[in-house]
């Protein structure tokens, strides 16, 4: 199984990067996993992770981008809850991506 090396500790992940276990995450780690995406990391970027993991803590499930897009511009507003501004600060996919480096599982429907 693959997995990664960080302050003496060794976290497991799935072939794709993302954390088996999700009680295993922390900031650093997020640090970690967002330096491995080329991604790097504003007030902004963990305002994102911050509600991804409420809300995987509220649904138990990582969202869609139709749906963290709709969630996120309810909580945060109109100007944050739109595909450009997510794209923009992830990349590689604002569902996919920023999961990732939220320690959660990767949102159904991404391939």
């Amino acid at each position: 199984m693959p997995s990664f090396e960080l302050s003496g500790r060794t976290y497991e992940t799935d072939e794709d990067g993302y954390l088996i276990n999700l009680s295993d995450w922390n900031p650093e780690v997020a640090a970690y996993v967002a330096t491995q995406e080329s991604v790097n990391m504003t007030e902004n970027h963990w305002e994102v992770i911050n509600f991804l993991r409420e809300y995987y803590e509220e649904y138990k499930i990582a969202p869609m981008i139709r749906i963290l897009t709709k969630a996120i511009g309810k909580k945060l507003g109109k100007e944050k809850g739109n595909t450009k501004y997510l794209y923009d600060l992830y990349p590689g996919g604002p569902a996919k991506q920023a999961c990732k480096i939220a320690g959660l599982p990767k949102p159904t429907g991404c391939v």
